[in-house]
């Protein structure tokens, strides 16, 4: 007897690689002890939350008993809350962004979500560039839509704008860009964002309608030797920011996020009460308002970052060591490196046999590379490097494909 609709058995069978190596993990934990696995599989923010998250807990606690302290709100979100990001985002993104630009939604993946379900129409087609978050594809897929992944320049990982304008057609809707990037921390240049902004202008006149193009950009806050996130809002009229603080307040769990909305963009009212009953019928309602209070107080905060930089340090050491050829990340925490012959999946198995968990490029569209995240302590970066050069110095003709 059929349960599932054969799309989503199809999805359980080409299941995501993080959350199939991440199954994988606890067995190995369970197996030989926590201490002994090295898992650089889930990009699970480990740090504690900045202190003024715990202060604002605090203070909602203290008030938790007024009436509807925790109740429903404008479905766009609490309007305090909206006006203080459009602050903090009209500085960020350097352009004059009022509250009314902007919508709070249940974590940057429902704002994507919301987005698409505005404005995709059943065959419409979205343009991104790979290695890519996996569950893009899923999230065009729920209303019809067809994620087109146009792969970047080899272990660089630049913006290959040429075959991104040629993926571009009448039934592309949106261009869907994520910088600081997951899985390769690349960080897209001003130069890259403003020919891209170029294409789409053309693209747009040619097909009569605007083509939109949306940065999803949780990892803008975490960069390094003095990278910077260029604005899509500042280059492009139809653009967007979706985002979270799921990384730079590790408040993941929370689900809080938005979309901001180009304010330059032509009857924006009408978008914005489209992702408005989006939000609302996709059945998100509103963004938690536990979530959107505490963001509104850490707004000028985030975790350590030197953390981070020193943890990125530490990893390219070991990846060195190993003898894998990679990029440093500009951003995130994630590295890419080539994986040694060319077969991802197969040096992953390799890994897995030295405890060490890393996900295959094949799961972010880009075979060859694996994904390594450095969101975990110290000592796992250090400790898996024995581990890391043994895998990597086996012979290809030793490596086999996981089952």
């Amino acid at each position: 007897m059929e349960l599932l609709s054969k799309q989503v058995q199809g999805y359980l069978e080409k299941a995501s690689w993080i959350r199939k190596m991440f199954e994988a993990g606890s067995e190995l934990k369970q197996k030989f002890g926590a201490e002994n696995v090295f898992d650089f599989s889930l990009g699970n923010p480990d740090l504690p939350p900045p202190p003024e998250i715990g202060s604002a807990l605090r203070e909602l606690a203290d008030r938790a008993d007024q009436p509807f302290a925790l109740g429903y709100m404008p479905n766009a979100g609490l309007p305090e809350a909206r006006k203080s990001l459009a602050g903090f985002l009209a500085a960020e993104q350097q352009v004059d962004i009022a509250p009314e630009d902007i919508v709070l939604t249940c974590g940057a993946a429902g704002g994507i979500n919301a987005f698409f379900r505005a404005v995709l129409e059943p065959g419409d087609q979205v343009v991104c560039p790979a290695p890519y978050f996996v569950e893009y594809g899923f999230y065009a897929e729920n209303f019809q839509g067809r994620l087109v992944p146009v792969k970047t320049r080899p272990l660089t990982f630049d913006l290959d704008l040429e075959a991104l304008e040629g993926s571009v057609t009448a039934r592309t809707r949106a261009v869907l860009i994520n910088s600081p990037n997951n899985p390769s921390g690349r960080v897209y240049t001003q130069e890259e964002i403003s020919g891209l902004a170029r294409i789409l202008e053309a693209k747009s006149r040619e097909a009569g309608r605007p083509i939109f193009l949306i940065s999803d950009e949780p990892y803008r806050f975490l960069t390094y030797d003095q990278a910077e996130v260029p604005s899509v809002l500042a280059a492009y009229r139809y653009s967007m920011v979706v985002s979270s603080f799921s990384k730079s307040l590790s408040m993941a769990g929370e689900r809080v996020g938005y979309i901001a909305v180009n304010p330059g963009i032509p009857e924006k009212s009408e978008l914005l009460n489209g992702l408005t009953l989006t939000n609302r019928i996709l059945g998100f309602v509103n963004a938690p308002v536990i979530g959107q209070i505490l963001m509104q107080k850490a707004l000028q905060v985030t975790v350590d970052r030197g953390i981070y930089e020193k943890r990125r340090q530490a990893m390219a050491g070991v990846l060195s060591e190993a003898g894998l050829e990679f990029s440093m990340p500009g951003g995130g925490f994630y590295f890419f490196p080539k994986a040694p012959g060319g077969d991802d999946q197969a040096f992953v198995q390799n890994l897995f046999k030295e405890n060490v968990l890393a996900v295959p490029g094949t799961g972010f569209g880009y075979p060859g590379y694996v994904r390594f995240a450095f969101c975990v302590p110290d000592q796992v970066i250090t400790s898996a490097g024995p581990a890391l050069k043994r895998a990597s110095s086996q012979p290809v003709r030793d490596m086999k494909t996981p089952g």
